[in-house]
């Protein structure tokens, strides 16, 4: 059986440290928590799962911190995680499975992470991270912010998932660490031209987002995934600006990387919903639920629009072009994925008296 270190980085966690740990804390051989610098509870909490409390001097780069962290690992692999993420019973069984199984031959072992959810409790955002890590290969973390782990070799996607539980928000936290080394006249990469456009989007400042999508777009060497989500992005900046044709360019532009996403189709549906072209905004819906989902993990997915929302949407299409059978056909379909929604119960009530007649 394989050994296993817990490396974690923390700084003011106190609300959901404890939740994470426990959640592991049969699983893992040694924890390390790197503290950056908490004034509240954290310490005190994880104290109660370990010894292995390491201050770090706060330099406003992650990666440092990470790699800091992993240095002070001695067991055979590396594991590690946020303060708000958690195992499920059912994932911890998964990992201590995996522990036990795990052929040495592996260099690291990528995992599914559950990363945003929706108000039904569905997951509404996931992909892959590389989470376990064999120790002797020294891996190593890049980037100060929105850090990568830098892997290679023989890899095991694996079906243990993790949870991310948030509860603090970090507004504004990044966006600063990007403008201060701006301000320094340091040079972004393509990466960090995405993650930057990223920051000033959540942040709502739309224009300069665009600039920055638009920069980014133009790098010959970014990874082709990132582009697409850029585009993606950028679209929902245009349309927070109510610049409606801007917005429909940046998803046929995303159509120039790849064959179209469910995404853009649900994208593309809303746009002409709202024009009331309800045949047109029927076909790109339709669009996205006859298409077949990537199997590359590493992707990021929006499950909505894999899922139940171009249903939705499509009822309301056939409804208004008068075909309330297939209204609620599809009406149906989104209620298999989301019975408490009020919406869809609507709808069911106001198609049952019309398909009676």
């Amino acid at each position: 059986m394989i050994t296993i270190s817990l490396c974690m980085i923390v700084k003011n966690e106190e609300k959901s440290i404890g939740n994470c740990l426990e959640s592991v804390k049969d699983i893992a051989d040694e924890i390390i928590i790197v503290d950056t610098g908490s004034t509240d509870r954290s310490i005190e909490i994880a104290k109660e799962y370990t010894a292995r409390i390491i201050p770090f001097q706060w330099i406003e780069d992650f990666s440092a911190a990470r790699n800091f962290s992993f240095r002070h690992a001695s067991m055979d692999y590396i594991l590690w995680l946020d303060a708000d993420d958690v195992l499920l019973p059912e994932d911890q069984g998964k990992l201590y499975g995996l522990k036990k199984t795990l052929n040495s031959s592996f260099d690291a072992v990528s995992m599914i992470y559950h990363y945003a959810f929706d108000d039904f409790g569905n997951v509404s955002l996931s992909f892959r991270r590389n989470r376990l890590v064999r120790r002797d290969k020294r891996f190593q973390w890049n980037d100060a912010v929105h850090e990568y782990l830098d892997v290679y070799g023989n890899v095991l996607d694996s079906d243990v998932t993790v949870t991310h539980r948030r509860i603090n928000s970090s507004m504004g936290r990044n966006l600063a660490i990007y403008e201060k080394r701006m301000d320094k006249g340091e040079t972004f990469s393509p990466r960090d031209l995405y993650y930057y456009a990223n920051e000033l989007r959540d942040n709502h400042f739309y224009e300069k987002a665009v600039q920055y999508y638009g920069m980014f777009l133009n790098c010959d060497q970014a990874w082709v995934e990132d582009k697409i989500t850029a585009c993606d992005k950028m679209a929902d900046c245009y349309y927070q600006l109510g610049d409606q044709e801007k917005e429909k360019e940046a998803i046929y532009k995303s159509f120039s990387y790849d064959s179209p996403r469910a995404e853009f189709c649900c994208r593309l549906g809303f746009h002409f919903l709202n024009k009331r072209q309800f045949k047109t905004a029927a076909y790109w819906y339709r669009s996205a639920i006859q298409l077949e989902r990537p199997i590359d993990g590493y992707r990021f997915c929006n499950e909505s629009c894999w899922t139940w929302l171009p249903h939705i949407q499509l009822c309301i299409c056939y409804f208004h072009l008068g075909d309330y059978e297939k209204s609620n056909s599809h009406n149906e379909i989104a209620r298999t994925y989301r019975p408490a929604d009020e919406n869809i119960i609507n709808n069911k009530a106001l198609l049952e008296p019309l398909l009676e007649k």
